[in-house]
């Protein structure tokens, strides 16, 4: 499979205690990476995912911007080039600390991606 970002509709995403976030999905079980998913968020400025955690873990990598990437009590400055683990049932949160896109990539396992 090849792709580009260009062709993948994003999806704004909405609920309680979230801003400006759209997400992409890139590669999942339907494009035969079984168990896995690939997706690419992008926060507006001011933008901010909710604070939250589940079971899963995430591996993300920051691809644009700077933003806060709060893990357990702990912000976490980060930036284009920055990676980050967050284990599961981490309570975590990803805010857009810029007056630019904020962008990473997350790959979880397929469960987390409804």
């Amino acid at each position: 499979m090849i792709g580009h970002i260009g062709s993948v509709e994003g999806q704004p995403l909405s609920g309680e205690d979230i801003e400006g976030v759209v997400k992409r999905l890139l590669v999942g079980p339907a494009d035969g990476w079984q168990g896995w998913a690939l997706r690419l968020f992008e926060l507006a400025p001011g933008g901010h995912t909710p604070r939250h955690h589940h079971p899963w873990p995430h591996i993300n990598y920051i691809t644009a911007g700077r933003g806060i990437l709060h893990i357990d009590g702990t912000d976490n400055a980060v930036e284009a080039g920055s990676f980050a683990y967050v284990p599961a049932g981490a309570t975590h949160q990803f805010g857009n600390a810029g007056d630019e896109t904020f962008a990473f990539l997350c790959i979880v396992p397929a469960e987390g991606e409804s």
